[in-house]
Order: C-alpha cells, then sequence, then structure tokens
C-alpha cells in the first residue's frame, strides 16, 4: 500500500510553462501536485518534489480503447434493458426500442453505448446470468451493424460477457472491479478485450447502508492500483484498461463529493480514467431533483468537473446535453476551431 500519493493540480490555460508535464497525454498539464498522505492535511509540492515513477504514470499518452481517442473527453451512452434500473428501468428492454434511442445517442455525439442487462442500483437484487443474456442478446445483436459506434457490455459475468462479445461488444464493463466472478478477467485476456475496473463497497443490495472508509479517495485508489496489478497479472495490460472511482457505489454523500473533487489523482494510476455520476442519488440529495431523470442539469454539472480533472470517458445518460456542454467547454478551455 502506498503512503504518499500525488494528485496533478490540472491546467489548461496558455502560456504552458516548458517544464510542465502532460496529464495523460492531453492538453491539461500540471507544475503542481497535492501531496496526499493518510491522517495528514495535502501539502501543495512542485513538479520536481514528485516522483518519477508518479510523473511517468501521470503523464504518459493513454492509448486509444475500443475505438475511442483518449486525449479528450468521450461520451459513453448509457443503455439499460433491464425493467428496473433506477432511471430508465423499462424504457428501452424491447430490442427495436433499445436500437432507437442508441441510434439517436450515437447521432448526438456518444462515442461508445454501454448496453447492460442487470440494475446495480443501491438495493438491487442479482439477476441470474440466464436472464440477463436473454435481455442483451437481442440488443446487441440489433445495434451491431446499425449504430455505427463501439458497444460496451456492463455485466459482472463471465457468461454474460462471452454473449455479449460474440454478437459484437468490444469492451468489458464491471461495476464488482472483477471481484465478483472469478472468471471474467482470464475471459477478457484470452480475448484481448478492453475493459473498465470500477470500485464498489459491497454488493448492490447492501452497498448504500452505512459505507466506511479510511479515506475514501485513498482507499478507492489503493483499491483500483490493486486491480490493475490482478489484471496485469492475468494478461491485461494497463494500455487495456480504464479505471472508474464508482460514484454512488459504496459512498455517502460526502464519499462522493471527496472523490468528485479529486478526481485527477486517478490518472496516477497510469490508466484512462472513466467517470459515472450521471442521475446519482447525490444530485438529488443536493439538489432535491427528482424523479431521476430530471437530473440532467446536475448532471452536466458533474461531467463538466470531470472534463476539467482531465477525465477521458463520462458516462451518461443526457448525451445530446452533455455533448452540447462539453463542446462550449472546450472552446472557452482551449480555443474555438471550426
Amino acid at each position: 500500500m502506498n503512503t504518499d500519493y500525488y494528485r496533478p493540480l490540472i491546467r489548461f490555460d496558455a502560456p504552458r510553462p516548458d517544464h510542465a508535464l502532460p496529464v495523460a497525454g492531453g492538453p491539461g498539464w500540471f507544475t503542481h501536485a497535492d501531496h496526499l498522505r493518510r491522517g495528514a492535511p495535502a501539502t501543495e509540492v512542485p513538479l520536481d518534489a514528485v516522483p518519477q515513477d508518479w510523473r511517468d504514470r501521470i503523464s504518459a499518452p493513454r492509448p486509444d480503447i475500443a475505438g475511442m481517442r483518449l486525449d479528450h473527453p468521450n461520451l459513453m451512452g448509457i443503455l439499460n434493458v433491464t425493467p428496473d434500473s433506477f432511471s430508465d428501468g423499462g424504457r428501452h428492454n424491447i430490442a427495436a426500442l433499445a436500437l432507437k434511442h442508441a441510434l439517436a445517442m450515437a447521432s448526438q455525439g456518444a462515442d461508445i453505448i454501454d448496453v447492460g442487462g442487470e440494475s446495480t442500483r443501491p438495493g438491487s437484487l442479482e439477476v441470474p446470468a440466464e436472464a440477463e443474456i436473454a435481455r442483451i442478446e437481442p440488443v446487441i445483436r440489433a445495434l451491431r451493424h446499425e449504430v455505427g459506434v463501439p458497444i460496451s457490455i456492463d455485466t459482472r459475468k463471465t457468461a454474460v460477457a462471452r454473449v455479449a462479445v460474440a454478437e459484437g461488444a468490444a469492451l468489458v464493463n464491471d461495476v464488482s472491479g472483477f471481484t465478483f466472478d472469478p472468471c471474467l478477467a482470464g475471459y477478457c485476456a484470452e480475448t484481448a478485450l478492453p475493459v473498465c475496473v470500477m470500485h464498489t463497497q459491497g454488493l448492490p443490495e447492501t452497498m448504500h447502508l452505512n459505507p466506511q472508509y479510511g479515506d475514501v479517495l485513498l482507499d478507492v485508489f489503493d483499491f483500483l492500483m490493486a486491480q490493475i496489478a490482478l489484471l496485469e497479472a492475468r494478461g491485461i495490460p494497463r494500455a487495456r484498461i480504464l479505471v472508474d472511482p464508482g460514484i454512488g457505489f459504496g459512498k455517502s454523500l460526502q464519499h462522493n463529493l471527496t472523490l468528485m473533487r479529486n478526481l485527477s489523482l486517478f490518472h496516477a494510476t497510469g490508466c484512462a480514467v472513466l467517470l459515472g455520476a450521471s442521475r446519482k442519488g447525490f444530485i438529488r440529495t443536493i439538489t432535491g431533483a427528482n424523479p431521476a431523470d430530471a437530473r440532467m442539469p446536475g448532471s452536466i454539472a458533474a461531467a463538466l468537473a470531470g472534463a476539467a480533472q482531465g477525465v477521458q470517458v463520462i458516462r451518461v445518460h443526457d448525451v445530446a446535453e452533455t455533448a452540447q456542454a462539453l463542446a462550449l467547454w472546450r472552446a472557452i478551455t482551449l480555443g474555438f476551431q471550426e
């Protein structure tokens, strides 16, 4: 376990100093970092006080994953084909409706479509693999030749991933961080699939009941680094791994806000970072917005906060609105180019 951690303090403004380092090969750069330790306040330090291995992991360009260039924010459109997802359960659980929604998201700016057949909202129960397959198989088959963007499968189970990949899925997004099914990492290695490893505390049935951490930011970072090491040992190189701090998965409001404020720490994993905060319950707690589809403005605010910290993939329900917000953010922050 680490004792010292270094979070790059990302800037995008000009002029960029000659000694600055890029963040993950993108337009953001840093000359200073927060030095973090357990039980101690953060202290700002200059670049030359950041150890070389941390500098290398933070600054190295991220190779493309599933057709996505990772030198800018990408949008992952959410396609839940379940009857009980917290935000849109039952709206797209027929293949024709799912295809229509996926086509709309692709036309609105989604770079990848994430198909999920099992709700993992707080309090949800495990769905048998057979039922999950019955939900996702016809949908991915319908999407494969029509949508024109890559497809990812949101699953914890090897059996589901096998069917999804056979039908055309190009990435496995495991909300359990490869802790649920011991066979899934090996399958992804054998098939050379890119993966997303997410942090969660506990199972969906109980994860919302009084989650506890010593230091949520550093605990999540250590978990992700350990899982990256496990995946590398199984044959999945870091270049094919996305990391997700798991906003809303076994976290209180303050836990979620701490992670959102410090997202740039996760560039120090050496992997691209995925943020999934869309329509999550912490937005309701802060704003009172209910039902979930009333949380679009708060979701966009979270997406822009992620972009400002160099996040490479933003998982969203509201693709068109988020794409427009990001276009304005890029124009203001990096300069508008016709």
